[in-house]
């Protein structure tokens, strides 16, 4: 069931640059420690265990208390359909918090896909493993949002939580961008004349 995430200090909260590298961290590489995710991102310990119970108070991350011992608490990140109200809804506070969320994304998906790059030549199969469409749809606006919701039935099939992962599974990025052409846009090759 989609979560449409409404409320500016649930924005502004997952907009911070250190909480995104968290959420993103744990849903790479599944349950960690504060001490551990703050190694692995090089941050403070005191300033992550922050951050991680901010996440937890919006719902972005859980406790696995199987995994705790003593003091120790582990984290993980919770899974979801989240999504933020249409920009008609908006208000000028959540499309700056929302501009800075999706800049953030935006950088971090073109540096996983630098790091891809310069590593793809040991990966050996998977270096093959870069699906890649650019399309032009021309659709009404009722087509694009049923073409977002079937986008999302087919990564919902293939989402797996930590217990059903195989072995030979790794993590897959996946984006979906999908915007209306400006009024002002470049003819496609196709429409242009061809040179006689």
């Amino acid at each position: 069931m989609p979560q449409e995430i409404k409320d500016l200090e649930v924005l502004k909260s997952l907009a911070h640059p250190r909480r995104q590298r968290i959420v993103e961290e744990l849903a790479l590489h599944g349950p960690a420690t504060s001490a551990s995710l703050a190694r692995a991102l090089g941050l403070n310990t005191g300033a992550t265990s922050y951050h991680l119970r901010e996440l937890a108070k919006h719902g972005f991350v859980e406790e696995v208390p199987e995994k705790a011992h003593g003091r120790e608490r582990w984290w993980r990140a919770v899974r979801g359909d989240r999504r933020f109200p249409p920009y008609s809804r908006q208000t000028p506070e959540m499309r700056a918090a929302l501009d800075r969320l999706n800049g953030m994304s935006l950088e971090a998906d073109f540096e996983q896909f630098a790091r891809f790059q310069l590593q793809r030549e040991e990966m050996g199969e998977w270096a093959d493993a870069v699906p890649y469409s650019r399309s032009i749809l021309h659709l009404t606006l009722a087509e694009v949002r049923e073409f977002f919701e079937e986008y999302i039935k087919l990564v919902n099939r293939f989402k797996r939580d930590g217990t059903e992962i195989p072995g030979d599974a790794r993590p897959v990025f996946a984006r979906f961008l999908a915007f209306p052409a400006p009024d002002d846009a470049p003819a496609s090759p196709e429409d242009e004349p061809e040179d006689e």
